[in-house]
């Protein structure tokens, strides 16, 4: 009893002091009224600590000299064990953001506090849900999702008011891949991403700094989480269709360093290997744009193509479609020093012969790359596969004899277009029987099978047609 007076007594006694506060003319002269609210903290009254969590940041201002200790008294209020505080301080900490030394603490501690409803929650199942405790498990999540708005609340009150601060120390965690580095992402994508065109005033000053930061932050990131910021970044204006080819070749740079370019190619690094083709289908639109991709093809020709047979297989389509899809945007020189590669390659997956089959994809693919990588460098061919094409330069080379390169390239041509031709034939063949298929099928799981097949060959098919036109 005579502790639930004292209690009562305590709260009482804070809201006189919040009431004096409040209707006093000149606060600076009541320093020590507040003093005592933020001394309320270290006592053991749970009301009272949630009623200093009001008052603390509603005269923060009136008192700068009092604001580290008022601060600290805050930091200690989000890490009580009672949820009522907890979410009482959080809320009042956007009011705590008066100079960007302050802005950049609390955005800090409110990213930290992005995991703590989740770690609270999982050392709480660990504990207690093999017991069958259901309804405090439900609780407990009811109880994070409180915590986590409220937080997000804060955060994004900080941000309004202080964009360049309050961003500031969460891209640190991202930096330095810090345990809450994910949470803090999720949190970027969900609620500032959406609202950048509010939040990056003025645009081509604010649009640069996150610009900058997120350049710092994708340097250990994972490739959902590389795409996710590169696709933001261009969405920016300064990255819009009016902008020079100079922030083309940022992003470009950007993406170059995702896929280590500088590194020696390595088939037994299947990461490797998937950071680069997924890196290099990411920068295509920018290739649209006018940015180079001679870095990227040049590793392909230099680092790739010598160990190709050595990559898996299921991971050479997926290389050899990228770089098809960037033929058509390479520049003369990259052009040059790139078709020997293909031709190399086209000689490998070409038969001098008509055989039963051909790996029509791989086929497909060079193909493709040759011919746009030929046309932008013609006096080229000559010396690879015999082909004469004058462009009265002294590269034409056509005082040499390059007849038997020309043979054996045409015949590697004519026994891929007799090898396709007959495929086709059959493949035609078994396409006439899929509506019968269809028709007597019994179940929904075998109509899905044959449809999925039929789409299958529709799709071999149309390569088969693609090469009968490219090797005429």
């Amino acid at each position: 009893m005579a502790t639930a007076n004292a209690d009562a007594a305590e709260v009482e006694r804070l809201y006189e002091l919040g009431d004096r506060l409040s209707s006093a003319k000149d606060k600076s002269q009541h320093a020590a009224d507040y003093e005592a609210i933020i001394a309320s903290v270290k006592g053991q009254n749970v009301k009272a600590k949630q009623l200093a969590a009001q008052l603390i940041p509603r005269y923060f201002r009136s008192f700068p000299a009092l604001g580290t200790f008022a601060m600290e008294a805050m930091f200690d209020l989000v890490e009580m064990e009672e949820l009522a505080i907890r979410i009482q301080a959080i809320r009042g900490f956007p009011l705590l953001g008066k100079d960007a030394e302050f802005i950049s603490k609390i955005a800090d501690i409110l990213g930290q506090l992005l995991t703590s409803g989740t770690a609270f929650l999982l050392s709480f199942l660990s504990s207690n849900v093999k017991c069958g405790y259901a309804s405090q498990v439900l609780s407990c999540i009811s109880e994070e999702n409180v915590e986590r708005d409220a937080v997000h609340k804060a955060l994004m009150s900080l941000i309004r008011q202080d964009v360049k601060n309050s961003l500031q120390p969460l891209f640190k965690h991202v930096e330095s891949g810090s345990e809450i580095r994910e949470k803090i992402i999720c949190f970027l994508r969900d609620k500032v991403f959406p609202v950048k065109a509010e939040l990056l005033k003025p645009q081509a000053e604010m649009e640069r700094y996150i610009t900058d930061l997120i350049k710092k932050s994708v340097q250990d990131v994972t490739g959902l989480e590389f795409k996710l910021f590169m696709d933001f970044l261009r969405s920016l204006s300064i990255f819009g269709d009016t902008a020079p080819r100079e922030s083309f070749q940022e992003l470009i740079e950007i993406i170059q360093a995702q896929a280590d370019l500088d590194a020696q190619f390595d088939v037994s690094d299947i990461d490797h290997i998937e950071r680069w083709t997924s890196c290099i289908y990411m920068a295509l639109p920018i290739f649209t744009r006018g940015a180079s991709s001679s870095k990227f093809l040049n590793y392909f020709a230099k680092q790739i193509v010598p160990v190709f047979d050595k990559i898996p297989e299921e991971k050479k389509l997926d290389l050899l479609k990228t770089v098809a899809a960037s033929s058509p945007y390479a520049v003369a020189q990259d052009s040059r020093q790139l078709l020997p590669s293909v031709v190399q390659l086209l000689k490998k997956y070409m038969p001098g012969k008509k055989v039963d089959d051909i790996n029509h994809n791989y086929v497909e693919c060079l193909l493709y790359t040759f011919h746009h990588l030929a046309h932008k460098t013609p006096n080229t061919t000559n010396s690879l596969c015999g082909y004469k094409i004058v462009t009265g330069q002294p590269s034409d080379r056509l005082g040499e004899d390059f007849s038997e390169h020309y043979k054996d390239f045409i015949e590697r041509l004519t026994g891929t277009e007799d090898t396709v031709r007959a495929a086709s034939k059959r493949l035609t063949q078994g396409m006439a029987d899929f509506n019968k298929a269809i028709s007597s099928a019994k179940t929904e799981e075998e109509k899905t099978k044959i449809k999925a097949d039929q789409q299958k060959s529709t799709m071999t098919m149309r390569s088969y047609n693609n090469i009968l036109a490219m090797s005429q």
